[in-house]
């Protein structure tokens, strides 16, 4: 029964994302809401000459549960100064835990990012959640080395309700190297049900299987979060042959005693990854107490890296990627 269930998510996935894709376009700073897609594929502030170039070759994306980002955290300057000060660390970061009523809670938190000259933009779904918890997720990127196609973002469809915040699926391109030579890849931003990770784990290996298959050929597909287990407990996830979690063996709760954070992808298709990974050590990094740390989440970010070109240059492959690594 549990095999015929993921099969039919399976194809209602591949439905839902076909018909989002071919009608909807999530919006940045000019709109947060889910309009109906234009003729443009690309925002055209997206498709203008960038001279900036990412240093070493490389990019490094990341995720982050914010943990409640709602209007009282937004309200404390010094925890959102802390905040853009980590989001300025990577050039895409998949957000979780977005939960506030005012839609814009996320435009001023990215006027805060580029208050130093920066030129982050994002992409926002619309409120989603089980009665009493309705969470967004979001992407976050440097206008400067990163460009994302409006067009082909859109959430999971999930009928049977296996997930509670079906997954935001995003495409993007590296900037600053030709279209032939850049980096194209999918992200998966997920948070699971910690009442339901087990089964949420497993519907996720459909749902990665599922925008592998509706990428049109894309075959660098990465999913990121809060799944809420660790490595070793990634179910039907793991199985999926060439599967690997970039975070391996180490805590990302602000805590250090639990791994509730990831990046999976598939290991042999995207050579792209350089083998260097970690979590982002806030407190020792930026010189907070732990109670200063836990104001601004009770998860740590987690990152990999990854090379601008299509298909490498990468570096070995670490057997095992870096811990708690602040820089």
């Amino acid at each position: 029964m549990q095999r015929l269930s993921l099969l039919v998510l399976l194809l209602v996935l591949l439905g839902g994302a076909w018909l989002f894709f071919d009608n909807f376009q999530l919006e940045g700073l000019d709109q947060v809401t889910v309009r109906r897609r234009s003729n443009d594929a690309v925002d055209e502030r997206e498709t203008a000459a960038v001279t900036h170039a990412r240093d070493g070759g490389v990019i490094r994306v990341a995720s982050f549960n914010i943990q409640v980002f709602d209007e009282s955290k937004a309200r404390k300057p010094h925890v959102v100064e802390v905040l853009a000060a980590i989001v300025r660390r990577f050039d895409v970061v998949a957000i979780q835990e977005i939960r506030a009523a005012n839609q814009q809670l996320l435009p001023a938190f990215v006027e805060q990012i580029n208050a130093d000259g920066h030129r982050y933009d994002y992409v926002i779904d619309t409120r989603q959640g089980r009665t009493g918890c309705d969470d967004q997720y979001a992407f976050v990127f440097d206008t400067a080395t990163i460009q994302v196609d409006r067009s082909a973002c859109y959430n999971i469809d999930d009928p049977h309700d296996l997930l509670h915040w079906p997954p935001l699926v995003c495409a993007f391109r590296v900037r600053d190297v030709r279209p032939e030579e850049a980096f194209t890849f999918v992200m998966i931003n997920v948070h699971t049900d910690l009442d339901k990770v087990e089964e949420e784990v497993n519907a996720l290996a459909e749902v990665y299987r599922a925008v592998r298959q509706a990428s049109a050929g894309e075959d660098d597909i990465i999913l990121l979060g809060s799944l809420n287990t660790d490595d070793c407990q990634l179910g039907n996830l793991a199985e999926i042959a060439g599967i690997r979690a970039a975070i391996s063996g180490v805590a990302t709760n602000t805590r250090g005693t639990k791994q509730y954070d990831n990046i999976v992808f598939h290991e042999q298709s995207t050579t792209e990854f350089t083998g260097r990974a970690g979590v982002f050590d806030v407190m020792r990094a930026l010189n907070l107490t732990m109670q200063q740390t836990l104001e601004i989440s009770d998860h740590l970010p987690v990152w990999a890296e990854f090379s601008i070109y299509e298909h490498g240059p990468g570096g070995p492959v670490a057997a095992r990627p870096e811990g708690r690594v602040a820089h």
